[in-house]
């Protein structure tokens, strides 16, 4: 009962063709994929100019290097005296 045989398929089909044309499906298609391939091209755009935009935009102040970043002065200090705590093996 949920699915239908090729019968079924082929009478919708027919009746879709009966309805629209076959002209009228092929210009519907058509215009379909100019709207698809316009949208790509639009993405693209949009992916392009973000990039620019990013390499031309000075940096925020506060950051720099990955390396540079200062962490918590506890976290450090306590870091530094682990390492330095361990007897040599």
């Amino acid at each position: 009962m949920g699915s239908f045989s090729i019968w079924h398929w082929l009478v919708v089909l027919l009746v879709v063709l009966l309805l629209f044309g076959s002209g009228k499906i092929s210009g519907l298609m058509g215009d379909l994929a100019k709207g698809i391939k316009s949208f790509k091209q639009n993405i693209k755009e949009d992916e392009k100019d973000a990039s620019m935009a990013a390499e031309s935009a000075p940096p925020a102040p506060g950051t720099g290097p990955a390396g540079s970043i200062p962490g918590p002065a506890g976290a450090q200090a306590s870091a530094t005296s682990q390492t330095t705590s361990r007897p040599a093996a």
